[in-house]
Parts: C-alpha cells; structure tokens; sequence
C-alpha cells in the first residue's frame, strides 16, 4: 500500500489504521512524507513495521514513484492520508486482480464524507463513477471523465511498469495513468461494493489544483482518443455544436483527428459553421460513413444521444465514442 501525505496529522492516524487492520491478506505500507512540517512523520513513526520515506516535497506523481521503488508486492494499492479502507478492500482486490490477468487497474465503489463537504457535482460524478463495474463499462466511459477513484485503486506492478508509472505533467496523474493502461491494452475494473471511505475538505486539490480543471482532462484525453479515432479510419463527425464539443474538436486537431462536421438538435446552429465545417442535424448521419464522437454537457444528454444511436444501429466503440 502506497500512502503519500504531506501536514494530514488530524487524520493519518486513522488512515494508517485503517490499512493495518486488513484481513485475509498481509500488508506492506509504505507511508511517503512529501515534505510535512507537522506530527504526520512521528506518527507514522510510532506504527510499527510501516516502511517510512521521505521526499522532501516533490509532488504526489514523484512521491508515489519513491513509495514505488521502496515497495516489494506485486499488488499496488492506493490510499490518501485522509482516507478510511474498510477491513475486507484489500482481500476483495486481490483476489479479483489474480484472477483476470489482464486487469491492470482494479478499484472500488467509494463512499463521500463527511456528508455537509458533498456538493451535488461531487455526488453526481460519484453516482456515475460507481456504476462503472466491469471492464467493458470503464473502456466505454473512459474518455468521458476518470472512471476510478484514484485513492482506491489496486493496480498489478506490471502494468505499472509497462507503461512507466505515474507521471508529473499538467494534468490529473491518475487520469494520465489510466489513459496508458488501456492504450496498452490493459483493462480497468471496480469492485461492486463500497470498499473506501473518501474524505472531502475544502481547498483539496481536486478542486483547487489547476491541474484538474476541465481543460486539462481535454489535454490528457485528446492523443489517446485521436488513436482510437485513427483506428477507426473513417471520418470524424462530434455530436454537439456547443462548449464541450467545440473543446474537444479543438485539443484533438494538433493530434491529427479534426472533425468533418458537427451534429446538433438546436435549429439555430443547424446550417451553421463550426470550426470552419458544417452543422448536421442527425439524420444527416450513416452508419458505416463516420465515427461519431458524443460530446455534450448538458445533463442527460450522453444518455439520450446514446440511446438514439443505439436504435438507429450504430455500434458503440465501433461507430461512435462518447467524450466531454
């Protein structure tokens, strides 16, 4: 277990806690100090057998990598310094992992805490997080948002070493991280139960670190997503005229996928030029002549779309993505 802190002393204790009383499996944790100024140090300190590092401050991507190099398994597992495991996660996420070895990333369903820190964003991003079970659903969400709480993930240490680890670049290193495992063709997976108790503060760097705001998903996704687009070698069509299919066509153009047209229901864009080619409504679509990349941000929407496609016969990762 690799759990990365920096200044968490009001909560390490419990997380470190946490970790130790797994059952059914032994534990190796490796508690990573990333340039803490207050108890978090002794306190690890005081939990027998916990393999302690120290960087100095080098930032998560660079503090999980030294937690990394001083880990011995050959399971992975994930875990904040304000975070709660409960006693069967780790069991649950090994067994499945030795059991698929093509599972590279294995999660679990989390639950939010303390409930009056929990916006409605968050909750609904959690609803649609802990839906995604099986590989098939992470594969075809993946290029929609992260579909794996970073904080719960086991992952096997091939896989990590396949395709270099963590990574510090400008934008979300979990993301980065799960991108590189299915472009490599390892599959990402959760655990159906609720396994992680994920605490949420304000001013955490989910929401104050510039790098996880929404442009630089775009980035992260955009050169894998051109891939998969590449493969398909048809011509690509975004569904949604508006922001979100607009960024998207954008970061994907430096990376060789520009969009031939778009395609909205509003009859005010229909007609128009987007990004210098035409609005289509639907009908204009043929199964077979175009990959269609659903990117829209209105809430509901995928949903619809999908299901309209869907009827219509086309074939989801064959003839059409969805993305944001």
């Amino acid at each position: 277990m690799l759990l990365p802190y920096r200044n968490a002393a009001a909560t390490l204790p419990e997380a470190l806690d946490s970790v130790l009383a797994q059952r059914a499996v032994t534990v190796e944790l490796v508690a990573i100090d990333d340039g803490s100024t207050d108890a978090g140090p002794a306190q690890v300190a005081r939990h027998p057998g916990v393999v302690a590092v120290a960087t100095g401050g080098a930032g998560l991507a660079r503090a999980l990598a030294a937690g990394l190099a001083a880990a011995s398994g050959e399971w992975v597992a994930r875990m904040d310094a304000d975070d709660v495991c409960l006693p069967d996660r780790l069991a649950c996420q090994v067994e499945a992992l030795a059991g698929d070895p093509r599972l590279g990333a294995l999660g679990t369903r989390v639950h939010a805490f303390p409930e009056g820190e929990v916006g409605e964003g968050l909750r609904r991003y959690l609803a649609w997080q802990n839906g995604l079970v099986d590989a098939a659903a992470h594969a075809r969400e993946l290029f929609v948002e992260s579909p794996l709480c970073h904080p719960s993930v086991m992952l096997r240490r091939a896989a990590l070493a396949e395709v270099g680890g963590w990574r510090d670049l400008p934008w979300p290193e979990d993301y980065d991280l799960w991108l590189r495992l299915d472009a490599a063709g390892w599959r990402l997976a959760k655990v159906p139960e609720v396994l992680l108790r994920w605490r949420h503060r304000a001013g955490r760097a989910t929401f104050a670190d510039p790098r996880y705001a929404r442009e630089r998903f775009t980035e992260a996704k955009a050169p894998h997503l051109a891939r998969r687009l590449a493969a398909l070698d048809r011509p690509v069509v975004v569904w949604g005229a508006g922001p979100t299919g607009k960024r998207l066509a954008r970061a994907l153009e430096p990376h060789g996928a520009r969009a031939s047209a778009f395609v909205d229901i509003d009859p005010r864009k229909i007609g128009r030029v987007a990004r210098g080619v035409p609005v289509w409504p639907p009908e204009r679509l043929e199964r077979g002549r175009q990959t269609v990349v659903v990117a829209v941000g209105a809430r509901g929407a995928r949903g619809l779309i999908r299901e309209r496609l869907q009827a219509s016969g086309f074939r989801e990762g064959a003839d059409f993505l969805c993305a944001s």
